[in-house]
């Protein structure tokens, strides 16, 4: 019982650290840039109306028009508030403890961003299966929630499959949606899916890297196990200093690395200009 009531202190004190930074990166470094490059979802529809002198011929209803016989144009308006999701990958190879606490602060500050501009936001945490789905909400409560199940989470999948994740979201979720995809993206042929999900929705790659484990230094000889797979292998370099796995360049989206600020690397992100 002990024992119980340690691990639930230490989750609390855990959570409430990364509330504290996540709402100082939010309040005072996020909420500018995220208001201006994360804007409403464009036009929405709102009703059918009698056609003006004046008015656009490109909102002219054809099909109501041919009907009634009179012309009748569509009124659109604008959509304030944005449905904001997090596609976390939770497999083996994220689960490291210093991948995790990145991964963690980022949902969070991502998350309380959200909030702040009230918006709704939900989380999607997946490996090779969809392991948990939290919905869309609102409130300093369900983003807490949110962090809280990140952490506490025991994934039944090793391995990552993204293409997998990208499916089933476009399933589920018609809504169009801003889409923070977040992984270190060591998986294949997902592109396609990719491509297929952002004619609907926005989607943001956010890749997590430790660079560490991405390079080997000269003279070195190493054997290498594949947190996912288990499979273990021989790395010998002799000649000079060498990648050890082939990284997917995120085009159009962000590059995050372990032990690096990466409230620069976001900054950045959001100063490029709105989301499209």
């Amino acid at each position: 019982m002990d024992n119980k009531l340690e691990s639930k202190k230490e989750l609390l004190k855990k959570i409430k650290n990364i509330e504290i930074k996540a709402t100082i990166l939010s309040d005072n470094i996020f909420a500018g840039q995220y208001q201006s490059c994360l804007k409403g979802n464009g036009m929405e529809f709102s009703d059918i109306r009698r056609y003006a002198p004046g008015d656009d011929v490109k909102k002219i209803d054809w099909k109501v028009t041919a009907k009634q016989r009179k012309a009748y144009v569509k009124e659109f308006v604008e959509e304030r508030e944005l449905s904001v999701f997090l596609l976390v990958d939770i497999s083996a190879s994220n689960r490291f403890k210093e991948k995790l606490e990145l991964i963690t602060e980022l949902v969070g500050s991502l998350a309380f961003s959200a909030n702040k501009n009230g918006d709704r936001v939900g989380a999607l945490f997946f490996s090779n299966q969809i392991e948990r789905v939290i919905p869309l909400k609102k409130g300093k409560k369900h983003t807490l929630s949110i962090i809280e199940n990140l952490l506490t989470i025991n994934p039944k999948g090793d391995k990552t499959d993204i293409t997998m994740a990208l499916r089933y979201f476009g399933k589920v979720f018609k809504r169009r949606s801003v889409i923070f995809l977040i992984s270190d993206f060591l998986d294949d042929n997902y592109e396609k899916e990719l491509k297929i999900l952002s004619q609907r929705h926005e989607i943001i790659p956010v890749r997590i890297g430790d660079k560490k484990y991405e390079s080997l230094p000269i003279g070195a000889i190493f054997t290498l196990e594949d947190a996912e797979t288990g499979e273990q292998i021989v790395v010998e370099n002799y000649k000079e200093n060498s990648s050890n796995i082939n990284i997917n360049n995120i085009s159009n989206g962000i590059n995050l690395y372990v032990g690096e600020d990466y409230v620069k690397e976001i900054s950045k992100f959001f100063n490029r200009g709105r989301v499209r």
